[in-house]
C-alpha cells in the first residue's frame, strides 16, 4: 500500500506540475526563485570572495597600521576559529558513531579501498609534480634568487628525517588523549657534552628529547576513534547506549554546522581581504617566483580537473562534475581558509544533503581523509623540492627522484590540515634527498597564493573519494538483494523464507557491506538496531 500511495503521489505530483507549466505565466520567476532559494549559500559564498578581494584592493591603499590589520581581519579570524571549534567534537563523534555501525569485515574492506585510493592518487599526484617540475624547470636561471634579496626570513629546519617519521609514529598514539585535543609531540634538540677529544677540546653530541606543540593532534584523535568505535560495536548490546550517545553528539554537532555556514559568506570576505591587505610586494615575488607558482598551480588544474574525474568515472560511470557542483561551498572556503580541517564540516554537510552520500560511509572516511589525503600538498612540495635543486645547481639523479615521491606521499599523511602545514614536509623531503633547507623561505613567501588550490584539490579528493566508496557500497547492496531474490524463487523451506524477509527488510534500511550477517533469525533484528 506504500509503495502504490508513493507511486500515486508521484504521478499526482507530475501532473500538477504539467498544469503549472502548461498556464503559468511566472513558471520563470518561480524557477528562479526556487534556484535562487536552493543555491543562497553558494551563491552567497563565492560572492564574499569577490567581494573579499574588491575590498582587499581598496583598504591596500589606505596603509592601513599592524593593529589596524588586525582589526580589520577579526570578523575573518572568528570563522576560523568556530570551524576549528568544531574539528574535535565533529571528527571524535563522526569516526566514533561510524565505526561502531560497521562490523569488522567491511570495516577493513571499507578501510582497504579507502587506502588503496589514498595511496594511488598522491602517488600520482607526486609523480605529476615532479614531471611538471622537470618539464618547466622553475629553478633554472633563478641560482641568484635568495631570501636576503627579497627581504623574507630565514625558516629553521633542522630537524632529522627520522625523527621526523618516528614524530608521526608517536602522534598516531597520544599519550594523554586529553592533551592530543590541543597538542602534538615533536622532537627538539639539545647538544650535551660527551667527552673530550685528544687535543683536550669539549665533544658534543646532538640528543633528541620530545617537546609539544601547540595544535591539535589530529592523526592521533582519529585513530582513536576508530578503535574505540570498533570496540564499542563488539560490546553489543552493553555498547548500544554510548554509540547512541555518539550517534545523537553527531547529529547535533551537524545542526552547528549548518548555523556557522551561514556566517562563512560574511567571514569570508575579510579573510580574503586582509590577506590582500597583508601582501607585500607581491609584485616583485610573483616576477621571481613565477614559474615555481604556475608549475605548482597548473599540476593543481591537472590532477584536480583531470586525474581525480576520470578516477571518479572509471570506478562509477556517473558525471563527476555534477557531482561537484554540489560542493562549490566547501571548496570557496577551503579556497578562503587554506584549511582542509576547517573546511571539513560544510564538506560533510554538503556532501550528504547535496550528492545523497551514505551518512555512515561519510563521516568515516571524510575526517581521515582530511588528516591523511593530500593531493595537493603532494603537488608542490614535489615541484618545490626539484625547484630547491635546480636553484642550486643540483642533477637528481633516478634514485633522488623515486626517493621525492616515496617521501612525499609518506610524509603528506602526517602534514598538518593547517595553512603552511606542508612546509615543513618539504623540510623532510630536501633532508631525505641530501639538499640545503635555507631556500625554504622562498616557498613560504608565496605560500598563500599556492596554498589555497592546494586546500581545495586535498578536499575535492577527499569528497570524491567517498563517493566511490558509496558507489560500491550501493553496488555491494544490488548484487546481496539479486541473490536473496533468487533464494526467493528458488523453493526453499519456510523458516529460511522468514529470515530471508527480515535480511531484505535489513537490506532496506541498512547497506549489506555496514551490515554484519548472522545464521540465526533471531540475532537478526538485535544486528540491524545495533547498526541503526
Amino acid at each position: 500500500m506504500e509503495n502504490k500511495s508513493k507511486i500515486n503521489g508521484h504521478a499526482m505530483g507530475d501532473s500538477a506540475e504539467r498544469l503549472r507549466e502548461k498556464g503559468a505565466p511566472k513558471s520563470m520567476r518561480e524557477k528562479l526563485g526556487r534556484f535562487l532559494s536552493r543555491n543562497l549559500l553558494v551563491i552567497m559564498t563565492v560572492s564574499g570572495v569577490v567581494v573579499g578581494v574588491g575590498l582587499g584592493m581598496g583598504v591596500r591603499n589606505m596603509n592601513l597600521t599592524k593593529a589596524q590589520m588586525t582589526y580589520f581581519a577579526f570578523p575573518g579570524e572568528m570563522l576560523l576559529r568556530m570551524l576549528k571549534m568544531i574539528i574535535l567534537p565533529l571528527v571524535v563523534c563522526s569516526l566514533v558513531s561510524g565505526a561502531a555501525s560497521l562490523d569488522t569485515r567491511s570495516l577493513g574492506k571499507l578501510g582497504g579501498i579507502a587506502v588503496a585510493y589514498f595511496l594511488v592518487t598522491t602517488l600520482i599526484a607526486s609523480g605529476i609534480g615532479v614531471a611538471l617540475a622537470f618539464i618547466i624547470k622553475p629553478g633554472v636561471g633563478a641560482s641568484a634568487l635568495n631570501s636576503n634579496s627579497l627581504g623574507l626570513e630565514s625558516v629553521s629546519t633542522d630537524k632529522e628525517t627520522t625523527d621526523s617519521f618516528l614524530d608521526l609514529a608517536r602522534n598516531l598514539f597520544p599519550s594523554n588523549l586529553v592533551a592530543a585535543a590541543f597538542r602534538s609531540y615533536a622532537t627538539d634538540y639539545k647538544m650535551i657534552a660527551s667527552g673530550n677529544d685528544s687535543n683536550g677540546t669539549t665533544v658534543y653530541q646532538k640528543v633528541p628529547f620530545g617537546t609539544e606543540n601547540d595544535g591539535m593532534n589530529i592523526l592521533g584523535l582519529v585513530l582513536f576513534a576508530m578503535v574505540f568505535g570498533v570496540a564499542l560495536r563488539k560490546l553489543g548490546d552493553e555498547g548500544e547506549e554510548l554509540i547512541r550517545f555518539f550517534n545523537a553528539f553527531n547529529e547535533a554537532t551537524m545542526v552547528l554546522v549548518s548555523w556557522i555556514m551561514w556566517y562563512i559568506p560574511f567571514g569570508i570576505v575579510f579573510l580574503v581581504g586582509s590577506k590582500i591587505v597583508e601582501m607585500e610586494d607581491v609584485v616583485l615575488l610573483v616576477t621571481s617566483l613565477g614559474k615555481y607558482i604556475f608549475a605548482s598551480i597548473l599540476g593543481h588544474i591537472i590532477h584536480g580537473g583531470i586525474v581525480l574525474p576520470l578516477i571518479y568515472f572509471a570506478f562509477t560511470r556517473k558525471n563527476p562534475f555534477s557531482f561537484l557542483s554540489g560542493l562549490i561551498t566547501p571548496f570557496t572556503t577551503a579556497f578562503a581558509t587554506c584549511s582542509s580541517s576547517a573546511t571539513l564540516p560544510s564538506m560533510i554537510k554538503c556532501v550528504e544533503e547535496n550528492n545523497g552520500v551514505d551518512k555512515r560511509i561519510s563521516r568515516f572516511i571524510l575526517p581521515i581523509g582530511a588528516t591523511v589525503n593530500m593531493d595537493g600538498a603532494a603537488i608542490f612540495q614535489c615541484i618545490a623540492a626539484v625547484f630547491i635543486a635546480q636553484l642550486n645547481n643540483t642533477e637528481l639523479n633516478a634514485g633522488q627522484i623515486f626517493t621525492i615521491l616515496v617521501t612525499a606521499t609518506a610524509s603528506s599523511v602526517g602534514a598538518a590540515g593547517i595553512p603552511a602545514g606542508g612546509i615543513i614536509t618539504i623540510a623532510i623531503i630536501l633532508e631525505a634527498i641530501g639538499l640545503p633547507t635555507n631556500d625554504l623561505s622562498l616557498m613560504l613567501a608565496v605560500d598563500w597564493i599556492v596554498d589555497r588550490t592546494t586546500t581545495v584539490v586535498n578536499v575535492e579528493g577527499d569528497a570524491l573519494g567517498a563517493g566511490i566508496l558509496h558507489h560500491i557500497n550501493q553496488q555491494e547492496m544490488k548484487k546481496q538483494k539479486q541473490q536473496q531474490d533468487q533464494l526467493d524463487k528458488g523453493g526453499e523451506l519456510s523458516e529460511v523464507r522468514v529470515e530471508t524477509v527480515a535480511n531484505i527488510q535489513a537490506q532496506e534500511e541498512t547497506s549489506p557491506l555496514v551490515m554484519h550477517k548472522t545464521k540465526s533469525s533471531e540475532a537478526t533484528p538485535e544486528s540491524v538496531e545495533s547498526v541503526l
